[in-house]
């Protein structure tokens, strides 16, 4: 089959690549390199079935394809707030270009969306049907409402055009292949871990994330996909819930660091906690994440002390 992937030299989307071309497919990756590296897909590059694009998501783009995954769009808050209007302007222009081709391939697509899009949560867990608490104005509002926005084309484009589909809301995901400076919590506390650095821990470290191992969430966008009766929106995650704090303490004695902890004050409507409820991933794609938080980190810490010492 051939399919594109948008965003395929970034953390997520290059593990997605891999995938694929071990299924079988054959895979046009199209990505800017803001976020994405072509270190990344450099193993994939020799492979006759694997296409490399350097292009932007927001231009137009023509391939001819039967599946779509939509996954560009910078993730981080330092990556997405650097250019606000380009990453509202990457959901929303990305999304229509997607759902464009789409129709004009009679192809299937997937949509990459995010937990942010439940925004600070007032119900916990997160199940599919909350409809959020999001502030259309605050400071990650480009990213938390670029992406509500494409889900909205999204569903838009099916009932009016009958485009064929997928919507996952991908909660918090790490693995290899994240970037060190990202300002996500994982890489960043095992990079300070590493060398030495206090761990920065913003607020009291009393808020929760839930962390998916990135092969598991791979494995859950695949599946998505591949449902014939399943539109969405599901929920992509692992459920076990942490406190930022728990993190902390757990990178500290996983790499023997001497790293202190110290607390700052908290960004602008950073989400006090988020769990998603899998529900509809458990019933209808018989998935759930088996890889414990502790397994995890081990495989991302060995990936990054690789990366430490290779500079």
């Amino acid at each position: 089959m051939n399919v594109l992937v948008t965003g395929g030299a970034g953390f997520l989307g290059s593990h997605l690549c891999d995938r694929l071309i071990e299924d079988g497919h054959s895979v046009t990756c199209l990505d800017n390199l803001f976020t994405g590296t072509q270190k990344n897909i450099q193993h994939l590059l020799p492979n006759p079935n694997f296409h490399f694009v350097e292009s932007e998501v927001i231009d137009p783009f023509k391939f001819n394809v039967e599946r779509i995954y939509n996954l560009a769009c910078p993730a981080s808050p330092p990556h997405y707030q650097h250019n606000p209007i380009k990453t509202i302007k990457t959901s929303f222009m990305g999304a229509m270009n997607c759902l464009n081709l789409a129709v004009q391939n009679g192809a299937r697509v997937l949509q990459a969306s995010t937990s942010e899009v439940y925004g600070d949560p007032e119900i916990h867990p997160q199940p599919e049907s909350y409809k959020g608490s999001v502030n259309p104005i605050g400071i990650r509002a480009c990213y938390d409402e670029g992406k509500r926005c494409a889900e909205t084309l999204f569903f838009d484009y099916h009932r009016e055009n009958k485009v064929d589909i997928r919507v996952a809301r991908i909660f918090n995901t790490y693995g290899p292949r994240m970037l060190p400076d990202d300002g996500r919590v994982v890489s960043n506390f095992i990079v300070q871990a590493l060398k030495g650095e206090d761990l920065t821990i913003y607020g009291d470290g009393t808020q929760t994330r839930s962390f998916c191992y990135v092969d598991e969430l791979i494995d859950g966008l695949v599946n998505l996909m591949e449902q014939t009766n399943l539109v969405g929106p599901v929920n992509i995650g692992n459920p076990g819930e942490f406190t930022i704090l728990e993190l902390a303490e757990m990178v500290i004695q996983k790499t023997e660091s001497q790293s202190k902890i110290t607390m700052h004050p908290l960004p602008g409507d950073d989400p006090l906690q988020r769990q998603p409820d899998i529900s509809v991933a458990k019933e209808r794609l018989r998935w759930e994440p088996k890889i414990s938080l502790s397994t995890g980190l081990d495989r991302t810490i060995a990936y990054f002390e690789k990366l430490i010492d290779s500079n």
